[in-house]
């Protein structure tokens, strides 16, 4: 039986694995899916997890509950060698183990790409997990809970000034989710006002959102004028050591949540293994997701897909002639990509990726979009339907539609919940501050403090009280001495 090898649960390889139970038969192959994680993180909704608009686990598939006929197994890929067709395994616990393949797959995905500025390793969230949405959303909350104790002042300022670096959709919608959710919690904190909250948004390009047009690009700077933030185009992060922002305008302040969005790169597994990769270091493919040479020469048996690798677009339009790494292809490319592994197996013919895009959608915080279809721009509440309608539609399964589009329903009826739990990170110090601990052996137990004794009182003498007529003693003299007794009669 034909053993396929899919390196990464994301879009792409979830997608891949989904498809591929579906048209290969239980007998045909053995499908085999290895990613750290045990879910696929919808990554449209991350900036909605950040607003307090999309409940956590809702923006995550289970790849366990959807793939019935594939086995997961979650550890890492950490080295392929695909010309003796092994995989190195390294999982969490245990020691790591040597797996054969016949066919091997490679949806390993994208990270953060970061520059060596001084402060960002330290200080910034990424926005690529789930758990990155999830705690700058309690930082926010929590942030706005100790500022309301404080007098107006740097520690303060600090605490409520937010910065997001980078303005492509990621940074724009997650950057529109912090001003949304921040105005909603000034209701609820009458300490504060709107002009203590500050948002900075840094772009070093001259515009933002490069998918859309530059009028529908004005537009978003616009609102967000509107909306108290600010964006500094043409500027660079100099440094955001111990929380303090430089800027390449000279520009200086201080921030306790620093959000990172200027960029990707591809997985770095690609390093550990034999597989062709392009200079910026993803995997080299055909536009029938077939891995290739740099002379284009096909790799049997390798395939790839998704942010790591470069794939060609067809239509002309991508980035370097390359489609550019977001969910949109991801999902699609994982598609076609189980159709082409089946035609393969039976020597069918493979066919190339082409998408033609209908447009960009973005959100900007609650009731506010943008689209851009190529010169039709629709910008507003109606956009802002448009993006929620898009994404309720294209996270994969039924059963994440209804529940992330019931919990809409539910926050338009009940409205955001905005309850921070950022003690989650430690979840057992309630336990350990009041948990009662065993003397270490040979320590002698510690005295018992006895009470001090108290002195005694001083006895007042007990006076007995004088009688009238006692020795030495008068009676009483009355104002009015009753009659003497006249003598009896005889």
């Amino acid at each position: 039986m034909t053993r396929i090898l899919i390196v990464g649960g994301g879009y792409a390889g979830f997608y891949t694995a989904w498809k591929l139970e579906k048209w290969l038969s239980a007998k045909e192959a053995e499908i085999v899916v290895v990613d750290p994680l045990s879910y696929l993180t919808y990554q449209p909704f991350l900036p909605e997890v950040v607003g307090g608009a999309v409940e956590p686990r809702h923006a995550v598939v289970d790849q366990r509950k959807h793939l019935k006929r594939s086995h997961v197994i979650t550890a890492k890929v950490t080295r392929i060698d695909h010309a003796a067709k092994t995989a190195e395994i390294t999982p969490e616990v245990g020691e790591p183990w040597t797996m054969t393949y016949d066919q091997i797959v490679v949806t390993a995905g994208s990270v953060s790409r970061t520059f060596p500025i001084p402060g960002v390793a330290d200080e910034a969230f990424g926005l690529k997990t789930i758990e990155e949405a999830v705690a700058i959303r309690d930082r926010i909350v929590r942030n706005f809970e100790l500022a309301a104790n404080l007098p107006p002042g740097r520690e303060r300022d600090r605490l409520l000034t937010f910065v997001v670096v980078g303005g492509g959709f990621a940074g724009i919608e997650v950057f529109g989710e912090m001003r949304s959710l921040a105005s909603a919690l000034l209701a609820r904190y009458p300490q504060l006002t709107f002009e203590d909250t500050h948002f900075h948004l840094i772009e070093a390009m001259g515009r933002i959102m490069p998918e859309v047009s530059l009028p529908t690009s004005h537009w978003v700077l616009k609102n967000y004028a509107e909306r108290g933030a600010n964006v500094h185009l043409d500027t660079q992060l100099k440094s955001a050591a111990g929380g303090v922002i430089e800027l390449s305008t000279g520009e200086t302040f201080e921030s306790d949540v620093i959000v990172w969005t200027a960029g990707v790169m591809a997985s770095p597994m690609l390093r550990n293994t034999d597989l062709p990769t392009e200079e910026r270091g993803r995997l080299r493919v055909k536009a029938d997701l077939r891995v290739v040479t740099a002379d284009g020469d096909v790799v049997p048996d390798a395939w790839g897909a998704g942010d790591v690798s470069a794939v060609p677009d067809l239509t002309g339009k991508g980035v370097g002639g390359f489609c550019v790494p977001n969910a949109q292809h991801a999902v699609r490319q994982g598609k076609l990509l189980a159709k082409n592994i089946t035609a393969s197996l039976r020597g069918e013919g493979v066919k190339d990726y082409y998408h033609e895009s209908l447009g960009a959608v973005a959100g900007l915080g609650l009731y506010v979009g943008a689209f851009q279809s190529g010169k039709i721009a629709v910008k507003g509440f109606p956009a802002w339907v448009m993006h929620r309608g898009y994404h309720g539609l294209a996270i994969p399964t039924w059963e994440r539609k209804i529940r992330v589009i019931a919990n809409w329903v539910l926050n338009w009826i009940l409205g955001r919940d905005m309850v921070q739990l950022l003690l989650r990170e430690q979840p057992r110090v309630a336990f350990e501050t009041f948990a009662s601990r065993p003397k270490p052996p040979g320590e002698a137990p510690a005295p018992v403090a006895e009470a001090p004794k108290r002195a005694p009182r001083a006895r007042k003498p007990k006076v007995e009280p004088e009688l009238p007529g006692a020795k030495g003693v008068e009676g009483p003299v009355y104002a009015n001495p009753a009659p003497e007794p006249e003598p009896a009669k005889k």
